[in-house]
């Protein structure tokens, strides 16, 4: 099996976005608040959303199941305040959740939370619960950087932080640090600020002492981990000034990171300096890469080309394409094996 830990719903049926732009307009005027229920989608809009998109990928390229959350950079956390990210966060989980009832052996929902900027962390945990307890999430997504691009929030490190961090533990589900849209006209938001954040949130995590508190927490760092296995020689010698232990001791144990590099000698990079218990097989498809590379005349974001193209051994390759993910996301194995995989 080939298992997908990063699939975003970024073709959405348009009464989403309609739906977003009222509740964003009602900021300033509201009269044209939208119906607080939520938008009128079909289940065969959805149909037509994924079978033409993400499905029809994931058949061509050979992925069995995918890890389903909303779409990232719609999370935009810095826009309104708690109860508007609230509502929206609502929205967009049940709406992944349809997804996984419609295809439920071909899609596992994940969950976007409601952050606000300045706002407690702890608020989150209700919707923590309600995504994994009743709409059968297997992780979550968490934004570093609520406030889009201007990191205004506390390190993951903070204390701030721990309730979420012990809900997680509890309900035994990962967490992937993932930011979304960015305000700052000085960040791109996919080419500068995610990948910003990837390596930033890996320099937070060595620098204080999170697993000491929480051994049993996972967090997966995606697009390759930012700047973190490419420099990985950096992050040892800081560790190393720091007087903090090497990496691979205080690390990477609860760490990991995705294949959603999108050019070969990436992806061979990741996975030498990476211990392959460390990567998990991801595409972020259909994502913020979306075209042909004239130079192979593959998408880019065709990961599984170059994953199988690595060099690894038969029970490597397995481990990053199926193993990995079941053991880091426990109700994903869970899921499957009820259905007999």
């Amino acid at each position: 099996m080939i298992i997908d830990i990063h699939g975003h719903y970024t073709t959405a049926p348009a009464p989403l976005g309609q739906w977003r732009d009222a509740q964003v307009a009602a900021l300033t005027d509201p009269l044209r608040a939208p119906d607080p229920a939520g938008p009128a989608i079909g289940d065969d809009e959805i149909r037509e959303s994924i079978e033409t998109n993400q499905l029809r990928l994931m058949d061509e390229r050979g992925i069995d199941v995918t890890v389903f959350s909303p779409r990232a950079s719609f999370m935009a956390h810095h826009i309104g305040d708690f109860a508007t990210s609230a509502a929206w966060a609502r929205i967009c989980n049940d709406l992944c959740h349809r997804v996984s009832e419609l295809y439920p052996d071909r899609f596992v929902p994940g969950a976007m939370l409601p952050q606000s900027p300045g706002v407690d962390p702890a608020t989150v945990v209700p919707e923590i619960e309600r995504a994994v307890l009743e709409l059968g999430a297997v992780t979550v997504n968490l934004n570093p950087d609520p406030s889009g691009g201007h990191w205004t929030a506390p390190p993951l490190t903070d204390r701030s932080w721990y309730p979420v961090w012990e809900k997680l533990v509890e309900l035994d589900v990962p967490a992937m640090v993932h930011v979304s849209t960015s305000c700052n006209p000085a960040f791109h938001t996919t080419g500068a600020h995610y990948l910003n954040a990837d390596t930033t949130a890996f320099m937070q995590l060595l620098s204080g002492d999170l697993f000491a508190d929480f051994p049993d927490l996972r967090l997966v760092i995606p697009h390759g981990g930012g700047a973190v296995p490419y420099h990985w020689g950096r992050f040892r010698g800081l560790a190393q000034a720091l007087g903090r232990p090497e990496p691979e001791e205080s690390l990477l144990r609860n760490v990991f990171f995705d294949t959603c590099v999108y050019h070969q000698p990436g992806i061979d990079l990741l996975l030498e300096v990476m211990p392959v218990e460390n990567v998990l097989f991801a595409s972020e498809m259909v994502g913020a890469v979306r075209g042909i590379d004239p130079r192979t005349g593959h998408h880019f974001d065709d990961t599984r080309r170059y994953v199988e193209k690595a060099g690894l051994t038969p029970d490597d390759l397995a481990a990053v394409e199926e193993r990995n993910a079941r053991r880091v996301y426990p109700r994903l194995d869970a899921r499957l094996t009820a259905q007999g995989r």
